[in-house]
């Protein structure tokens, strides 16, 4: 199935960190954290992507077009050193289709500005860029294609920390508890998408907003749950934390190097 990445948002929260980087190019390790996303879908075969740039579309680019696959790949150097032999690669079966699709777009305009470019698919897939699982991704997709539904997404609980308050009518705190250690969850992105799901947006509408309401009230949106690892890259104390898991070598969204 061809992916569909969203890769133009500002990611302000992460601005001070970031400087002038969009957020799907800060690093996790050696590498950003939108290649450690492509790499979870290539291993499980899905290399044909489509990356939905608006701010800093040119860095995005950039990284592609300069890739360099020595820095986490074994290679050999020959010949004084003129000659490298790689003994594997990231990206050498990969396609990528880089798209322009605004620096102010929602989500929902950003999908609709690829949509030419899925002519013919029956079935893609789509995510943020900014959010990294174990998920085992067939067993979501064959999920999704036995309950006949149009659209799919991942219900996961908040990696964040902050606590949820338990208010009663006269405004007294009955409970605080970490939002971790509740039944809350949120969508966590990893969307499966049938084509049909273009029918039931319009233009300018935010992809969650109308177009999923339209989804719910047809009963034909689904929410694949899942309880274990899922962390997104909001901030930099999350940006801290992924690096940190990376760096300790327990990485668990690196089921490339565990298979």
């Amino acid at each position: 199935m061809k992916v569909v990445l969203f890769c133009g948002g500002l990611g302000t929260r992460l601005r001070d960190h970031s400087g002038e980087l969009p957020k799907p190019m800060v690093n996790i390790g050696y590498r950003p954290i939108l290649w450690h996303v492509m790499k979870y879908y290539a291993y499980y075969g899905h290399k044909d992507f489509i990356l939905c740039l608006g701010y800093r579309a040119d860095t995005i680019k950039d990284f592609f077009l300069n890739y360099n696959e020595c820095v986490t790949n074994d290679f050999t150097l020959s010949n004084g050193c003129k000659d490298i032999s790689l003994q594997q690669s990231d990206i050498a079966d990969w396609t990528i289709t880089c798209v322009d699709t605004g620096i102010n777009s929602n989500i929902g305009q950003r999908l609709k500005a690829v949509e030419k470019y899925l002519e013919g698919e029956e079935y893609f897939l789509a995510n943020y860029s900014d959010g990294l699982s174990d998920l085992p991704l067939p067993e979501m997709i064959d999920a999704f294609k036995q309950s006949e539904k149009v659209a799919s997404f991942l219900c996961v609980k908040p990696s964040q920390s902050f606590s949820v308050v338990t208010l009663t009518d006269t405004d007294r705190v009955e409970k605080i508890e970490f939002v971790k250690d509740t039944n809350f969850i949120i969508n966590g992105g990893y969307f499966v998408f049938k084509k049909e799901l273009f029918e039931y947006m319009k233009e300018g509408e935010e992809l969650v907003c109308e177009p999923f309401e339209r989804l719910i009230a047809e009963n034909n949106l689904m929410g694949y749950r899942y309880d274990k690892f899922w962390h997104c890259m909001d901030t930099f104390k999350e940006q801290k934390e992924l690096n940190e898991m990376y760096e300790n070598r327990k990485a668990p969204w690196e089921i490339w190097k565990k298979n």
